[in-house]
């Protein structure tokens, strides 16, 4: 009877942890960017960078791997395939140079991340 009960009490146990560990093993991916860019009001140079999306699955977040740069923005359901599985970085080009767009986690994407930077331009090239 107690090899029963200890079996029915690790065997949830067991199947948690192994659910934990796939779930952390794919929440983290990381990118290389050729570019220096601009993203959160700060400029980012070309570098390495992780982007990491919490075990909810409700926020992403992009690391720069050679500075303390660091970014937070809620995730959620996109265009991409369900099934999709890349991590991609969005960027649209300001003037010489470039601003994230998005962040992609598989089917789950950011909403716009450029907008002020987009009216900045608009402000500057239109001459308001």
């Amino acid at each position: 009877m107690r090899s029963i009960l200890g079996k029915l009490f690790l065997a949830p146990v067991m199947m948690a942890a192994a659910a934990l560990a796939t779930g952390t093993a794919m929440a983290e991916s990381s990118l290389n960017v050729p570019f220096s860019f601009t993203a959160a009001g700060k400029v980012w140079p070309a570098g390495s960078y992780t982007v990491h999306k919490d075990l909810s699955g409700n926020m992403v977040t992009l690391i720069s791997k050679v500075n303390s740069l660091s970014f937070t923005s809620l995730i959620g359901p996109g265009d991409p395939d369900p099934n999709e599985q890349n991590v991609t970085l969005k960027f649209d080009e300001m003037g010489a140079g470039h601003a994230l767009r998005s962040i992609q986690y598989g089917p789950q994407i950011t909403s716009r991340l450029d907008r002020k930077a987009l009216r900045s331009e608009y402000i500057t090239s239109s001459g308001r």
